[in-house]
């Protein structure tokens, strides 16, 4: 080959190249570090506990919750990963709604992969079962007493020291905000003659609830907060108002999301954390797909338990029937209130505009 002829491949490589590069960064993840003026959220599968990353335009981290221990590290290798994707090397606050193995059981695997800043939680474990629970709880007091990491114990009303973000405290160890928040209080039409639900003891309603404002944007994720502190909060005003994206409690087990609930809060979206075969219960997922306002539901998995009938649809499911791949829902938000949800399997997303 003539020197001008390779010269000529040459450039024509190197042009080619430079416009995969300029497509490639084009094409970068919608969630990845590029966004530094948005919110970043990412509900990380672990298999139908919870764990959700946000990454605040501040460059400052939380995390709800760890997922389980187990299966070789999984779930913290999640996270990692999660982290990664956003452009973190270290966890600024994990947030621990209640010790229940689905939630707090990763503990100890995580501190072991990713630097951690301060847990926070909602005070000393209630459910004393001498089980897993318990086992879980004294892992996590077992990481706090090497004096490693900061320790918060909040209240409801409480701001969480998480910058770049609002977040508020709603539920606590069994205790719930006692007013209203700014632009709730409405009283509620949902509940008349709805049923008063039993009350529950287990860490469920202990659950460690918080309210993240993001300039115009409202999301709530209260852990697995049940059905009779759903009551209270909503019963016989609303004390929260209206939201725009719904993290559903419980993973849509059907002892939280009552229709008294779900349907006050008027979440524009709402993303569930469910197994295949854990949570996604059908009148949760009948509750959630009728409820006022509601623009889609996001699942993490499809739910056998609901069946083609009551799963949304298969674009809006992160992880399909057959073996799980671990894909992830992903959300980024700018404070004029809008947002993109992405399904981290497929890649599309869907925006939702400002109101």
């Amino acid at each position: 080959m003539k020197a001008s002829v390779r010269r000529s491949v040459g450039v024509v490589a190197a042009i080619l190249m430079a416009g995969w590069i300029t497509l490639a960064a084009a094409a970068q993840d919608k969630a990845g570090p590029a966004n530094l003026d948005k919110l970043r959220i990412y509900v990380i599968d672990v298999e139908g506990g919870q764990s959700t990353l946000f990454v605040t335009p501040a460059g400052e981290s939380l995390l709800v919750d760890t997922g389980w221990p187990g299966s070789n590290g999984r779930d913290a290798d999640r996270i990692v990963a999660a982290a990664k994707k956003a452009g973190i090397s270290k966890i600024d606050y994990v947030l621990l709604t209640h010790y229940h193995v689905d939630h707090a059981g990763g503990i100890p695997q995580l501190v072991d992969r990713i630097p951690v800043g301060t847990f926070i939680d909602h005070g000393p474990n209630r459910e004393l079962d001498k089980g897993i629970t318990e086992k879980d709880y004294a892992l996590y007091q077992q990481a706090l007493s090497t004096g490693k990491y900061k320790n918060i114990h909040p209240k409801p009303g409480d701001v969480l020291p998480v910058k770049g973000i609002t977040a508020t405290v709603i539920s606590q160890d069994g205790n719930l905000i006692d007013k209203p928040l700014p632009g709730a209080g409405e009283a509620n039409a949902y509940c008349k003659g709805a049923p008063t639900p039993p009350m529950d003891e287990t860490e469920n309603s202990r659950s460690l609830g918080i309210e993240i404002n993001f300039g115009k944007l409202k999301l709530l994720d209260l852990g697995d907060l049940t059905k009779d502190k759903e009551r209270q909060l909503m019963c016989p005003l609303n004390k929260l108002g209206h939201v725009d994206v719904y993290i559903v409690s419980h993973h849509g087990w059907e002892q939280s999301s009552s229709p008294v609930f779900v349907d006050a809060i008027h979440a524009r979206v709402a993303i569930m954390d469910n197994g295949a075969k854990k949570g996604g219960s059908t009148p949760v997922l009948q509750t959630i797909k009728a409820a006022p306002g509601l623009e889609t539901l996001w699942q993490l998995h499809y739910s056998e338990e609901g069946g083609p009938a009551n799963n949304t649809a298969a674009e809006y499911i992160a992880n399909p029937e057959g073996p799980d791949a671990g894909h992830s829902i992903e959300l980024v938000a700018g404070k004029d209130g809008s947002f993109d949800v992405i399904n981290s399997r497929t890649g599309v997303s869907r925006h939702y505009a400002a109101k």
